[in-house]
């Protein structure tokens, strides 16, 4: 299985808007943190802004934000909301032509798999995967190193 650039990318916006609390961030800041072209960040922040993950304020001082604070955007809803198909096997879909339908087993054990895939996720939200906040200065530490997920 392998997600979307889409849902890649969503996850990215979402993580800089977590980095960057209380203050309008830019597409462009955000396209030059990640190295995204600005029409694909401009599609991918209408399509987050639709389904209410993050405000969009227009205008000259304009920009996006996060729409809830970060431990309330949970990370296996945010891939629902992203990835147009998690059938992971033709069988799986509402347009199922196998001929191997109603006679194979493989369907429910990758059925299985997916479901435990999107458990695992709902237990994690996007306050998770964000940098530690240094006590001192109250920043977020680089957005390079590499985060490792808190089980809570």
């Amino acid at each position: 299985m392998r997600l979307t650039t889409l849902t890649d990318y969503a996850m990215r916006l979402l993580m800089y808007l977590g980095q960057h609390p209380g203050r309008l961030c830019t597409i462009s800041e955000i396209a030059r943190a990640y190295d995204i072209s600005e029409p694909h960040l401009m599609k991918i922040t209408h399509r987050l802004g639709q389904q209410g993950w993050i405000e969009t304020v227009r205008g000259k001082n304009g920009g996006i934000r996060l729409a809830h604070p970060p431990a309330e955007i949970n990370l296996a809803e945010v891939l629902r909301d992203t990835e147009n198909d998690l059938d992971l096997v033709e069988c799986l879909g509402s347009n199922n032509t196998c001929s191997l339908s109603g006679r194979c087993r493989l369907t429910a054990i990758i059925d299985g798999a997916l479901q435990q895939f999107l458990q695992h996720l709902q237990r994690y939200t996007l306050a998770d995967i964000l940098p530690e906040e240094d006590s001192e200065t109250g920043n977020r530490q680089n957005n390079e190193k590499v985060v490792k997920l808190r089980h809570f």
